[in-house]
């Protein structure tokens, strides 16, 4: 275990057992945990039902089917950190280290779409990390279970790997090397073993040419995709199931930023503005600047606002202060000063939508996004200042439900913050300078059920008569000015 002052304050202890005594109470009215066959072999061997458990062996000496499987009493988040020669899943709830592998090059890591899986992003491939958390649902509710992280065999290889997006149960993942866009079910993940055999099954279409950008297939097989090509970004286009072009726009000049909203609006980030499809069209929100470059777009549950930084420095020598309110609705972007510098890793949203911006004054500002007003602000850390080049660890947040997990690389910690009470509840000094981060949440995606990973679990039948159930388990080259490859 590679964590130092790993104590947990009675703040954060009450604020995280909340929903999991919750989520104990469904079980027992429902009948169902006392009559897990995971459960009972866990009893067997005299150990009772947990949310994480660590691991200290690595991934070569393990085999997937062999990770014992927990019932849980309720989501189990887990965090991705890489850091210079590896990465480490974390405990949501903790910050205990429960298992680290190593690996080479710059290492980027996101979310697979499934609420339990990761893809690191480690030379010329996609490479699928088990968080090892997630829901099974029964019912009318669900039930949770975890098992040790682990670093699969299970690649998805091309030259210079980019965005992993997930819309509507369908996962993304593009190579901006070749432009090529390879597709899967998100229930796809939960049939892999994650030995060494196991290959994910993806659909692979291409951009007319190849060039850093994005893309988002949908259920139905149409694509949404950027244009361009090694010289530049232009615009975005939108295809059938059959590859016939929909629709297209080529008025969105560096194209980057891909995020979704409701009712299947898509928003770009563009040099000059913000392009949106709404489904049906394009239509270009301007920026009424010369050079105003929104990069990386936030989205929010149920609103038409994203979130956006905003680069007003066409050279990408000045720092951003400033950060766009970008209103899909309407179609108008409005900007709020934040005060200090902020960067790509700086902004997330809260559990009410709230615009969240972690500066370089080492403050958490909290923004309302429809009005623009700062609401509230807590100091995290000492000031710090954005390293030169884009790879280089710097402070990032990312959230889950109504908790911000942000990295302090300069001190080697990643903190806990209650974004209801706004205020640090744990911190966690790590043995390793944290680079990325990202999260998994653990719990079931519509039209994805079960764990992967070889482990299955079930369910007895009980009292109420439930049947039982078995459930099978870049590096690239980018401008300096451009250091926005985080999305």
């Amino acid at each position: 275990m590679n964590t130092k002052s790993l104590t947990l304050s009675s703040r954060a202890r009450s604020s995280l057992a909340l929903p999991s005594l919750l989520a104990v109470s469904v079980l027992a009215l429902t009948s169902c945990a006392d009559g897990s066959a995971s459960a009972d072999a866990d009893s067997a061997e005299g150990a009772s039902a947990e949310s994480t458990k660590s691991t200290e062996v690595s991934e070569s000496d393990v085999e997937p089917s062999d990770r014992e499987t927990h019932e849980a009493g309720g989501p189990s988040p887990r965090l991705a950190v890489t850091y210079d020669g590896g990465v480490a899943v974390l405990d949501g709830a903790t910050l205990e280290v429960l298992g680290e592998e190593e690996a080479e090059g710059f290492l980027r890591v996101n979310p697979a779409g499934d609420g339990r899986h990761f893809f690191l992003t480690e030379g010329e491939s996609f490479r699928l990390l088990d968080g090892g958390t997630w829901a099974e649902p029964h019912g009318d509710h669900d039930h949770f279970y975890t098992t040790d992280p682990l670093l699969s065999e299970v690649t998805v290889d091309g030259p210079a790997p980019g965005h992993v997006v997930s819309h509507e149960g369908v996962g993304t993942l593009f190579f901006d090397g070749n432009g090529e866009i390879h597709s899967y079910d998100l229930s796809e993940l939960t049939d892999l073993d994650l030995g060494a055999a196991s290959e994910l099954q993806t659909e692979v279409s291409a951009t007319e040419e190849a060039h850093h950008g994005v893309a988002a297939v949908f259920p139905d097989g149409g694509r949404f995709e950027t244009l361009g090509n090694e010289e530049e970004r232009t615009g975005a286009r939108v295809l059938d199931a059959d590859g016939e072009e929909l629709a297209r726009s080529e008025d969105c000049p560096g194209v980057h930023g891909e995020a979704a909203g409701p009712e299947g609006v898509i928003a770009v980030g563009c040099e000059d503005g913000v392009l949106i499809w709404d489904g049906e069209r394009f239509s270009k929100i301007d920026s009424g600047e010369e050079f105003a470059r929104t990069g990386n777009l936030f989205p929010a549950e149920d609103s038409t606002v994203f979130l956006g930084d905003y680069n007003l420095d066409a050279d990408g020598e000045e720092p951003m202060t400033q950060v766009a309110l970008v209103d899909a609705a309407s179609e108008e972007i409005s900007t709020v000063d934040v005060g200090a510098a902020y960067n790509f890793r700086s902004l997330a949203r809260g559990p009410e939508g709230e615009a969240l911006v972690l500066a370089e004054d080492g403050v958490l500002h909290v923004i309302d996004p429809e009005t623009g007003e700062h609401t509230d602000e807590l100091e995290i850390m000492e000031e710090w200042t954005e390293p030169e080049e884009w790879q280089e660890a710097r402070p990032a947040i990312r959230v889950v439900d109504d908790i911000a997990y942000i990295t302090e690389p300069d001190a080697q910690t990643l903190h806990m913050v209650d974004l209801s009470s706004l205020e640090v509840i744990n911190s966690a000094e790590l043995e390793f300078t944290p680079n990325e981060i990202a999260a998994v949440d653990g719990r079931a995606v519509e039209g994805v059920e079960g764990g992967a990973g070889g482990e299955e679990s079930g369910h007895a039948e009980d009292e109420h008569d439930h049947a039982e159930e078995g459930h099978e388990e870049a590096e690239e080259e980018h401008d300096d000015a451009e250091q926005d490859h985080d999305h």
